[in-house]
């Protein structure tokens, strides 16, 4: 594993426009998936991290929401600017700590440079609506920023997944409190240079970072931080729902999913093995939208089933540094043992095609050989629960309407894959499926400014486009009588 240049030897929060360590000067350990050794010590946010965060929050709020949409594009285009002269570092950084192959990494900074871009145009061109009631009343909406932003955000990608969040918070005037995921918080420590190239003012944005069940719960517990914005499990969006529900805080959560590809007899197969392929391995199979349930019509589900496992087979798993890995390390040992338990429970589930176990070539660290199961009943709990690893579970339908219910049959709701060349059929089914994104003969590309979100387990709230401009404003209406008020004169003696 090739250690990139400039590594940290400690992770500070950057609060006010300072780096600084926690409260209290604790720390925890950060550590590589490759060897789990330990190489950075980061700050173990409290509540009185928040509080401090929360306060410069405060403070910077009224100059940064009341300047022009334009002077805060311009920023958000230095942003860009300054995360794309750093992206060599940026995936060096990202590939070490996430375990993620370079060649996806790479990707990263020009994705997050992109977020900030269209924030920066979307902020610019937002309108406001005007109504008007015949010549009597003019009524027009006011928006605003809701106030400090409390962004919480996921270990897979984080980088890209956090300037998501931060550009749309930023382009509407909010501050906000950014806590990285514990796990993966290496990439994040560049976001401080970044802001002050930029010349993002002191308090805009601050980053605490720390434990999920301390720092976080400060944050999503603290009285003046009515916004939160959370991607991860949907254990963890249940809980911060009931912890934000004393303050009715405005919430976002983008949480887990099993989403479907269905695979029809007449579809292209060969353009569906490939998005098959890629859509549940790539980024080490730990993406919310990986089509991890594969349902193939039965006329060629044996032929489809047979082609994936020798695909899964033939994956090229190996240090993420390498440019030919396709696979590369878990991201932490708890998690790769509770990907490594589903495949024990997947073997006594289903017909074990391909991988499921540690590649002969990596003797230690988090690997895994892409998984297939095959005949997986829709009780099985390899069919039924979140994995989000290199394994994908496969069974076979007959007909247009088993294929539906097959795919709505697990609690989550954030994406589905169909592939038919019978487009009639396929609008039936993407209207038919229970789920947030649909994509047909296509693979995971979104536009930004296409709404991002989820139905039943999978979340709650949209944002993407002008719906994360909505999430992080209020929409004030105002009404001007605009001639004589004819007003019902109760209580008139005359």
């Amino acid at each position: 594993m090739t250690t990139p240049e400039n590594l940290p030897s400690a992770i500070p929060h950057w609060i006010g426009g300072e780096l600084v360590d926690a409260a209290d000067g604790r720390t925890f350990d950060v550590a590589d998936p490759v060897s789990n050794t330990v190489y950075a010590q980061a700050a173990r946010g409290s509540a009185a991290d928040v509080e401090r965060a929360v306060a410069a929050a405060r403070a910077a709020f009224p100059a940064w929401s009341g300047i022009s949409n334009r002077a805060r594009a311009n920023v958000l285009y230095r942003i860009a600017d300054a995360v794309e002269a750093r992206h060599e570092r940026l995936a060096a950084f990202e590939t070490y700590d996430t375990g993620l192959p370079i060649t996806q990494a790479n990707g990263q900074a020009r994705r997050a440079a992109e977020n900030f871009r269209y924030f920066a145009d979307v902020i610019v061109a937002l309108g406001e609506e005007a109504f008007r009631r015949g010549d009597d009343q003019f009524s027009y909406v006011v928006r605003t920023p809701v106030g400090i932003a409390g962004l919480i955000t996921p270990w897979n990608t984080p980088f890209m997944l956090e300037s998501r969040k931060l550009a749309p918070a930023l382009a509407s005037g909010c501050t906000l409190i950014l806590k990285p995921a514990e796990w993966t918080p290496l990439s994040a420590s560049l976001w401080p240079e970044i802001f002050a190239e930029a010349g993002v003012p002191a308090g805009v944005v601050n980053i605490v970072h720390g434990i999920g069940e301390e720092a976080g719960q400060a944050l999503v517990e603290h009285p003046d931080v009515p916004l939160i914005s959370f991607t991860g499990s949907t254990d963890t969006g249940r809980h911060i729902i009931r912890s934000s529900a004393q303050h009715l805080k405005t919430i976002s959560m983008e949480l887990g999913g099993k989403s479907p590809a269905v695979v029809f007899t007449d579809a292209d197969l060969e353009a569906a093995l490939d998005s098959v392929v890629f859509g549940v391995f790539s980024l080490n199979g730990e993406r919310c939208t990986a089509g991890s349930r594969v349902l193939v019509e039965r006329p060629v589900y044996e032929e489809f089933t047979r082609r994936l496992a020798e695909r899964a087979a033939n994956v090229r798993v190996g240090l993420p540094s390498d440019p030919a890995t396709e696979v590369g390390a878990l991201v932490h040992p708890e998690y790769y043992e509770r990907v490594l338990n589903y495949v024990e429970i997947g073997t006594k589930e289903a017909r074990l095609m391909a991988g499921g176990i540690r590649p002969a070539h990596l003797t230690e660290g988090n690997y895994l050989q892409p998984t297939v199961f095959a005949d997986v009943e829709r009780d099985a709990r390899i069919f039924q629960e979140e994995i989000f690893g290199p394994v994908v579970a496969v069974a076979p339908f007959d007909d247009e309407a088993e294929a539906i219910e097959l795919a709505n049959a697990t609690q989550y709701g954030l994406a589905a894959y169909i592939w038919t060349s019978n487009l009639k059929r396929g609008h039936r089914i993407a209207h038919a499926v229970e789920s947030g994104m649909v994509w047909i003969n296509s693979h995971n590309v979104r536009a930004l400014r296409t709404p991002f979100g989820e139905v039943k387990a999978s979340g709650v709230g949209r944002e993407g486009g002008a719906h994360s401009i909505d999430f992080y404003t209020e929409s004030k209406i105002v009404h001007v009588a605009l001639g004589d008020v004819h007003t019902p004169r109760f209580g008139a003696t005359s």
